[in-house]
């Protein structure tokens, strides 16, 4: 009788599994794919701690009554005319209220009033025993956003800049402004592309580094771009880049394209442009996209290129595909790789930056639920994530500039580049988050591959990676530690000035940026991150020379081009470059 309820029992769970996803999912679309179980734990953890912890409470009310009479004298001092030291300075980075306008009175108390508010939750948020770090910085950010959405400088009432530029535009900027809202409503309702992101087009004044498709797959395009040198160094050059990025990232345009840069110093570059996964591709997973993704195109490349080893390079979660792909090649003895470089790519996810805000058990299989349905992750929610960790410049400068101000900013080729927003397949994304986010399974020896565990200690092949000092996606420090992971590897490390993409795309030439370096040998001690800011070299100007000269002195002597593809066999070439997905919405 148990054996023939069975059936009935599971047919009941798996509906009541499918019942809880669509929920999730439509409920998803309301909260931009914040779980609320996620925000409600972490809210409730910091109130019952707060709540049972009588000396903190009494800090705070001491702390808010201080700052209450530090404002009530600068108030009164401003209304009687003196000019008082201010309470509050805004933190590091925050420019709102830079402008000379903001110290003039009534607009000065406005913003030390917000300040004075933004410091005591910071003191609220922090520092309570008993609250997991993660629900902490959940709450703390939590209340920033809603603090930032009411900052004096987002109403036109309260902006001294705002108000100006109303006066002595008689009301036009308001007008043009909500126009600009108007138009950019519309746009996001039919899901077109941000105001000026027409004028940027994929081959026509970005990708256009010229080259040929020479291999297709499922999941992927394989590019080979045509050399612009009568020699080349015999060792190819292979580029993974992320599969949540569209690859022209690296090859923007003429000027600003690492690709055209590579080729120009004769190196035979191959680029991996990756297909827009769609609701098919629901099943695809991770240890897909590294044989049918990393490996087939390295097959293809050696082929084109036989009898050399091949100089590799990942960008971001690219980079960290290419590590897995590196540490089974090395256990399965497969020494078909010159080099590694890593481009703001992390191996170990236990600081993975501000991120980290939105992936819990709970945040996962929230986001789990909203790709079952269709079966991607889309690209607006990734980006609607991004611009929560920025907000303040993202989204409340935008509302100021083009709605208040009534102006619009040019759009630049990387603003154009990240509007050409990607989807995740499901299972792949959910392995990400899981395997690598939430336990960390490379770094300790946990991730299988072909059902035996892989090792990234294995890789022994010379890596040179980048770091960038804004970056919240992949925090230098993070991406340092594959100094302390590569205990047998010769590895550089470069710092450079930008954020994830901006300072990755940092052409020579570029004005002020500064860079610096430091390489470890094998059986050199480890050297702490801190101990790296104090011994590396620093220099002016771009990253780029100084990486490129590294391929070049782990590079052969000079010899004539490869041909595009091969005239006859498997990776024939198929059509021009930027081929075929990567003009996929």
């Amino acid at each position: 009788m148990v054996h023939s309820l069975m059936p009935e029992f599971e047919e009941s769970e798996r509906e009541a599994l499918t019942a809880d996803r669509l929920f999730n999912a439509g409920l998803g679309r309301y909260t931009q794919g914040l779980s609320p179980a996620a925000v409600s734990l972490a809210t409730f953890d910091w109130a019952v701690h707060l709540a049972t912890h009588p000396g903190k409470q009494f800090a705070l009310m001491d702390e808010a009554m201080r700052n209450a009479m530090r404002y009530n004298a600068y108030v009164f001092s401003r209304m009687t005319g003196t000019c008082p030291e201010p309470c509050a300075k805004p933190w590091p980075g925050d420019d709102r209220f830079s402008a000379e306008q903001w110290q003039r009175f009534p607009y000065d108390v406005l913003e030390q009033g917000f300040l004075l508010t933004q410091q005591w939750w910071h003191s609220a948020t922090t520092g309570n025993r008993g609250v997991t770090q993660h629900h902490e910085d959940v709450v703390n950010f939590l209340g920033r956003q809603v603090l930032d959405f009411y900052s004096p400088s987002n109403f036109l009432a309260t902006n001294p800049e705002v108000l100006e530029e109303t006066l002595s535009q008689g009301g036009a900027n308001l007008v043009q402004g909500f126009a600009n809202l108007l138009e950019d409503t519309e746009r996001t309702i039919s899901d077109r592309p941000p105001v000026g992101a027409e004028d940027w087009k994929v081959g026509e004044n970005l990708a256009v580094t010229p080259g040929k498709v020479v291999y297709r797959n499922r999941i992927m395009e394989l590019i080979q771009y045509q050399p612009t040198t009568k020699t080349v160094y015999p060792e190819p050059i292979l580029i993974c880049p992320a599969w949540i990025m569209k690859y022209y990232i690296l090859d923007l345009r003429p000027g600003k394209s690492l690709i055209e840069y590579l080729v120009s110093k004769g190196h035979t570059v191959f680029v991996i442009s990756w297909k827009n996964p769609g609701s098919e591709d629901r099943d695809l997973g991770m240890d897909t996209y590294r044989r049918e993704g990393v490996m087939d195109a390295l097959e293809a490349v050696t082929t084109i290129v036989p009898e050399r080893k091949v100089h590799t390079v990942g960008y971001c979660l690219g980079g960290t595909l290419l590590m897995l792909a590196a540490a089974t090649m090395a256990r399965d003895g497969d020494d078909r790789l010159a080099s590694l470089s890593l481009l703001a790519a992390q191996a170990d996810f236990t600081e993975p930056g501000e991120l980290e805000l939105f992936i819990d058990e709970s945040q996962v299989t929230f986001l789990e639920d909203m790709m079952w349905e269709k079966g991607y992750l889309d690209g607006a929610k990734m980006a609607g994530a991004f611009q929560l960790l920025r907000s303040k410049d993202l989204i409340y400068s935008r509302l100021i500039h083009d709605y208040l101000m009534g102006k619009r900013a040019p759009v630049i080729d990387l603003m154009a580049w990240n509007a050409d927003t990607t989807r995740l397949p499901f299972r792949m994304h959910s392995e990400y988050l899981r395997d690598l986010f939430l336990n960390n399974d490379f770094v300790e020896d946990r991730y299988d591959v072909g059902g035996q565990p892989i090792h990234i200690g294995d890789i022994q092949v010379p890596t040179f990676a980048v770091g960038t000092e804004k970056d919240h996606i992949a925090p230098w420090r993070s991406v340092y530690k594959i100094n302390r992971f590569l205990p047998r590897a010769d590895v550089t490390f470069a710092l450079t000035q930008g954020g994830h993409n901006a300072g990755i795309v940092t052409p020579p030439g570029h004005p002020r940026r500064i860079y610096r370096s430091l390489a470890r040998r094998y059986g050199d001690p480890y050297v702490p991150s801190h101990v790296f800011l104090e011994k590396a070299t620093e220099q002016q100007g771009s990253w780029w020379p100084e990486w490129e000269q590294w391929l070049r002195e782990r590079s052969g002597s000079r010899v004539a081009p490869p041909s595009l593809g091969q005239s006859e066999g498997t990776y024939q070439p198929l059509t021009e470059a930027p081929g075929t997905y990567v003009l996929q919405s």
